[in-house]
């Protein structure tokens, strides 16, 4: 019996994907590494969305991509980081990529399919190749 399923690699190879996209854009916004705002520009940028709170909630941000993507690569916890990565996504097209359609500049077909991937983590867990995976 073939005790390395083609799933659990392909569930691996999503994970870890999505896990380096998502602790790039952390570095981004926590540090201000490749290019990025750092906290303080997440702020200002949440604060000019009408945010209540925007250094907790860019904080919150930061972290979340953050420690989600690294949580992700080494598959801790891929539901729960997967969970939080999805949250993410909903306010993003909700309050930055919905109003400018599906397709185009901007648009909310990416972040659509983020979530998706997200959800598709959350049911089927991080797989064989986790280190922890017992929620």
């Amino acid at each position: 019996m073939d005790t390395n399923s083609p799933v659990d690699s392909a569930i691996l190879f999503i994970r870890v994907t999505l896990g380096v996209i998502f602790l790039a854009h952390g570095l981004q916004k926590t540090f201000g590494l490749f290019g990025g705002p750092g906290v303080e520009g997440v702020t200002g940028m949440l604060k000019g969305m009408g945010f209540a709170f925007p250094g907790i909630w860019a904080w919150i941000l930061c972290l979340t991509e953050l420690m989600g993507g690294l949580f992700l690569i080494l598959g801790i916890l891929p539901r729960i980081s997967a969970a939080l990565i999805a949250i993410v996504m909903v306010v993003a097209i909700a309050k930055v990529h919905g109003p400018k359609g599906l397709l185009g500049q901007g648009g909310f077909e990416y972040p659509l399919l983020i979530l998706m991937t997200c959800i598709s983590l959350m049911i089927t867990g991080g797989g064989k190749f986790s280190l922890f995976d017992k929620f």
